[in-house]
């Protein structure tokens, strides 16, 4: 029998930088990414590249060579963890007006090149959370992604997406004097978001270098608590989840049971993401729609 011993990997990175012609980029960057056999998605902008990316070792190790050559791009902060060769369908470039969508007037637009909280290593976050330094983490991700995984204590709001950032903001205004520390996945979120605090007038506006994802790698099960919620097929993932420390979060909709299976609502108009366990999902067969309390649209509800 033959065993395939191919090595996959998946590397997440971005990069505010002006780039004058994103067109001439996403032509470049697919042609690069299809003969290299890489699969994925590339958001490009006038402000800059945001990609997570999947393919063999050698393939990405051929990718960055020719993306870190590029001067624009050369310190750019690569994130490299172990794939499957399944976490994307296929491979995605396109053009944008933002490499992640805020959605503000362009009266008040964010350029984190200009204006960003300052960037905190997760060796320091996780030094003051030690040591009970006071400090508020604000998670800036959407709240089905709290829902897996979340820093301890922190601040979860309920945001629907990123452009509901400046509907939060009044409500952590009492926060404009602390330390406040923004994360989110990788960390392009937290760029903008933590400059959009710092122009309403927050002081001390921090951003964790790297995204949660950075912290797990290097303290697993400390602070950071079950599970990261990755957009491709992965959903969720974890380090040394067999670890004493590692906790589940998560709990089924339903029978309110430990989980970190997500699913989505079967309703195609809302298609909304929330974890369920396999036997809830079983059971309700063809029923199996979002909870009243998580506000489908559908006239036949779950009881």
């Amino acid at each position: 029998m033959l065993v395939n011993m191919t090595n996959f990997e998946i590397i997440l990175f971005y990069k505010y930088v002006l780039i004058e012609n994103p067109a001439e980029l996403m032509l470049h960057q697919k042609e690069l990414q299809q003969r290299l056999g890489l699969k994925g998605r590339t958001i490009i902008a006038t402000e800059g590249i945001n990609a997570t990316l999947e393919g063999t070792t050698e393939a990405i190790d051929e990718y960055l060579k020719d993306y870190l050559a590029d001067p624009r791009f050369s310190d750019t902060h690569i994130k490299r963890g172990s794939g499957t060769g399944q976490a994307f369908p296929r491979t995605s470039v396109k053009v944008r007006s933002e490499i992640v969508a805020l959605g503000l007037d362009k009266s008040c637009d964010i350029d984190p090149n200009q204006v960003t909280g300052k960037r905190l290593a997760p060796e320091d976050l996780h030094q003051w959370i030690g040591e009970g330094r006071e400090l508020y983490i604000v998670d800036m991700r959407n709240a089905y992604e709290h829902l897996v995984g979340y820093f301890e204590g922190s601040i979860l709001p309920p945001m629907t997406n990123f452009r509901d950032l400046p509907k939060f903001v009044d409500s952590i205004s009492h926060l404009k004097d602390k330390t406040v520390v923004t994360v989110c996945t990788g960390g392009v979120r937290c760029e903008k978001a933590s400059g959009y605090l710092v122009s309403q007038g927050f002081s001390d506006v921090y951003q964790l270098d790297g995204g949660i994802v950075s912290y797990m790698e290097k303290f697993p099960n400390e602070d950071f608590l079950g599970k990261l919620y990755v957009f491709d097929n992965r959903i969720a993932i974890g380090f040394f989840t067999d670890d004493p420390k590692h906790r589940v979060v998560g709990k089924c909709v339903f029978c309110k049971e430990s989980s970190e299976r997500y699913t989505n609502c079967l309703v195609n108009d809302c298609n909304r993401k929330f974890i369920a366990c396999e036997d809830c999902q079983q059971k309700l067969g063809e029923n199996f729609i979002c909870p009243a309390e998580l506000g489908c649209k559908e006239k036949t509800r779950v009881s």
